[in-house]
C-alpha cells in the first residue's frame, strides 16, 4: 500500500519533528498530489492479482493504450536474448505499456525498475531491481540482469534512468547511462530500440525547470492525467552488438549515438547503426505436425523423436519454421543471413531431413539434401555449392553421378549437447539404404567468422594438410587466403605429419582461445578410414556472415566399420 507519510519520513527524517500545523497540510497536499486514496483503493481491490494480470488491470483502470504498426511489432524477437532500450517520457505508464506490448509477442520479458517501483509487490515478478544505471548500481542488480539475458529473456531498459524533461529541441531524455551496453556486451545480446511518443503536462515541465525534485513529486499526478490516452510507439530493427562494439568510441559516445538513433526512429529517418531483420515468429506446432505427418517417416528414436523426409511445398509451415530455426542457430554462432528466415531458391528443389520432437512438438534439427545427378539432369539445373565453388566438370562427373549434396544442417540451440546431430545421421543412413546407388556425400561446412583469426588459420591448415584433395576437383570462388604472419605462426604450431598428434595440438591451441573444432568438421573427419574424407577447398561466404565454407567430400565405401554399423545397420 502507498504510505506518503512513511515515504516522506524515510526521505526526510527530520520531518517527523515538524510542528503539526506544518506536517498536516503538507501531508494532505502530498496525498492529493500522489492520489494516495485512489492508489490504495485500487491496490486493495486487486490485491490477489500478480504479474501481467495486475498490469492489465492498471492499463484498464486508466483506459491507457498504445498504437504500433504490425510491421514494427514484428521487429520484437519472439525468442532469444535481447536488450530493449526506450526513451522515458512519462515515468510509469510508458514502462507498463511497453511491457504489455512485448508480452503480446513473448512472456519472458522483464523490465529494469528502480526501488520506488519495486514497492509494488504485484509487479515484482516482472521487475529487475536496479536503482539506476550509473556506476553505483549494486552488483546484485547487475547479476540479475545478466542472468535474465543468459536465460534468453528480453530485458527492457530506460537508459536515462529518469523521466524525460523539456529541452531546446523538445521533450527529450537526459544523458543515457552506459550500463545497458555492459549488459549487451557480456551476453552478446542485440539491442532493440523503441521510441515512445508521449509527454507529460506543461505543469510538470515548468515545475521541473524551477526545481527538478518538484517535477519528480508530480509524476503520480501526471499518471492520472494520462487517463484515456493512446500513445504511439515505434519499434526499430535490432542492432547486433558487434556493430556497436566495433566503433572506435568510448561507451559514453556509443550511448549518445544510440540515443540519437532512437530519436531518428521517431521521425522515420535513416538509422545511424546497421541493423538486421528480426527473426520470424514461430509457426503453429499443430500446423507443422500436420504437414510432417504427410511426409515420409524414415525412423523413430527411443526418446520419442521422429525422423522425416520432407519435400518442399509453397507457403509451408514446416519450411517457414526451418528457415526461422536456421537463422536462430546460425546467428548464435556469428553467421546467418541477417534476414527473418534463412530460406533460398534451392529449398524448393532439395529434400529436407527433419528431426521432430514429438513430446515438445518442435523441430530439433534438419539437413538439406539433394540427389545431384537428378538435379543437374534438368535444363539449367545447378546445385547450391556451385555458388561457392567452381567444379571441374570432367573430374567431378563420377562424384555427381553417385553423390548427394548435404548442407544447411542445424541443430536448434535448445538441443545442443544432446544426440540430435547423431539422430540426423541415422536419418541420412535411412535415406542411403533407400538409395543404394549413392556413394559420395559432399557439401559446404561452415567455420564462423567470429573465431579468432589464428583459430581459423589453424583449422583450415589442419584440414588442408591432413585431408587434402589431390585431384583438383574444385576451386573456391572467393578463396580463404591466410596472411603471411599467420601462416608462419601456424607452421610453427602444427609441426607433425601425423593427424592425431596435430589434432591434439589443434584442440589445445583452440582451448586457449575459448573455441573448439566445429562439430561437423570433426564428425566428417572421424566417420571414414584414412583417405575417405577430403576437404577440397575453403571459400569465404560474404552472404553468410563472412564465414569460411570448407567443401567436404566423403566416400561411403571407406566408412569405418563401427560407423557403417551405427548409421547403415550393416
Amino acid at each position: 500500500m502507498l504510505n506518503i507519510e512513511q515515504a516522506v519520513q524515510q526521505k526526510f527524517p527530520g520531518f517527523a519533528q515538524q510542528k503539526t500545523w506544518i506536517k498536516k497540510p503538507t501531508l494532505g497536499f502530498l496525498r492529493k498530489l500522489t492520489h494516495e486514496p485512489e492508489v490504495n483503493q485500487f491496490l486493495l481491490q486487486h490485491q490477489n492479482l500478480k504479474g501481467f494480470d495486475f498490469l492489465d488491470q492498471v492499463l484498464d483502470y486508466f483506459n491507457f493504450s498504445y498504437r504500433v504498426s504490425h510491421r514494427e511489432r514484428d521487429n520484437i524477437p519472439a525468442t532469444g536474448r535481447v536488450v530493449i532500450v526506450a526513451n522515458h517520457p512519462l515515468g510509469a505508464l510508458d514502462g507498463l505499456a511497453l511491457l504489455k506490448l512485448v508480452s503480446e509477442v513473448r512472456r519472458d520479458v522483464r523490465i529494469v525498475a528502480n526501488d520506488m517501483l519495486m514497492q509494488f509487490d504485484a509487479l515484482q515478478s516482472l521487475f529487475l531491481p536496479v536503482d539506476n544505471l550509473s556506476k553505483s548500481t549494486r552488483k546484485s542488480g547487475i547479476a540479475g540482469i545478466i542472468d535474465a539475458l543468459n536465460a534468453e529473456q528480453a530485458v527492457i531498459v530506460f537508459p536515462a534512468g529518469e523521466v524525460s524533461r523539456i529541452r531546446p529541441n523538445g521533450v527529450r531524455d537526459g544523458r543515457w547511462n552506459t550500463g545497458f551496453l555492459n549488459f549487451a556486451r557480456k551476453t552478446n545480446a542485440p539491442i532493440l530500440p523503441v521510441y515512445i511518443g508521449a509527454r507529460n503536462s506543461s505543469l510538470f515541465y515548468g515545475a521541473s525547470m524551477v526545481y527538478k525534485p518538484l517535477g519528480g513529486m508530480l509524476l503520480a499526478h501526471e499518471m492520472f492525467n494520462q487517463h484515456e490516452k493512446t500513445i504511439n510507439m515505434r519499434v526499430g530493427a535490432p542492432i547486433p552488438f558487434q556493430h556497436i562494439q566495433q566503433l572506435p568510441l568510448i561507451k559514453t559516445e556509443q550511448a549518445k549515438l544510440l540515443r540519437r538513433h532512437l530519436y531518428r526512429l521517431a521521425k522515420g529517418k535513416k538509422p545511424l547503426f546497421a541493423t538486421e531483420q528480426t527473426i520470424a515468429h514461430p509457426q503453429a506446432p499443430r500446423e507443422i505436425r500436420k504437414e510432417l505427418q504427410q511426409a515420409e517417416l524414415l525412423g523413430e528414436t527411443a526418446d520419442n523423436k521422429k525422423i522425416y523426409l520432407f519435400d518442399y511445398r509453397p507457403d509451408s509451415a514446416v519450411m517457414h519454421e526451418i528457415g526461422r530455426l536456421r537463422e536462430i542457430t546460425f546467428r548464435q554462432v556469428g553467421e546467418g543471413t541477417g534476414k527473418k528466415r534463412d530460406l533460398d531458391e534451392f529449398d524448393s528443389i532439395y529434400r529436407h531431413l527433419i528431426l521432430w520432437d514429438e513430446q515438445e512438438l518442435e523441430i530439433a534439427g534438419a539437413y538439406r539434401l539433394a540427389d545431384v545427378d537428378n538435379i543437374l539432369s534438368h535444363a539449367h539445373g545447378r546445385i547450391y555449392t556451385q555458388q561457392l565453388f567452381e567444379f571441374d566438370g570432367n573430374r567431378m562427373a563420377p562424384y555427381f553421378a553417385q553423390g548427394i549434396e548435404l548442407g544447411r544442417s542445424f541443430v536448434s540451440p535448445k538441443y545442443w549437447g544432446k544426440r540430435s546431430l547423431d539422430y540426423l545421421w541415422y536419418g541420412i543412413g535411412a535415406y542411403l539404404k533407400r538409395y543404394p546407388h549413392i556413394r559420395y556425400l559432399f557439401g559446404p561446412v561452415s567455420l564462423s567468422n567470429s573465431y579468432p583469426d589464428f583459430a581459423k588459420a589453424l583449422i583450415v591448415n589442419f584440414y588442408q594438410r591432413h585431408y587434402a584433395d589431390k585431384q583438383g576437383l574444385a576451386k573456391a570462388r572467393t578463396p580463404y587466403v591466410m596472411e603471411a604472419n599467420l601462416a608462419e605462426l601456424v607452421d610453427q604450431t602444427l609441426l607433425h605429419n601425423d593427424a592425431d598428434t596435430d589434432f591434439a595440438e589443434l584442440r589445445e591451441q583452440l582451448a586457449h582461445m575459448n573455441v573448439t573444432v566445429p562439430t561437423l568438421y570433426k564428425q566428417y573427419a572421424e566417420v571414414c578410414e584414412p583417405g575417405g574424407t577430403r576437404f577440397i577447398d575453403f571459400n569465404v561466404d560474404a552472404d553468410f556472415g563472412h564465414c569460411i565454407d570448407g567443401l567436404v567430400l566423403v566416400d561411403l565405401h571407406k566408412l569405418k566399420p563401427a560407423k557403417r554399423k551405427r548409421y547403415l545397420g550393416e
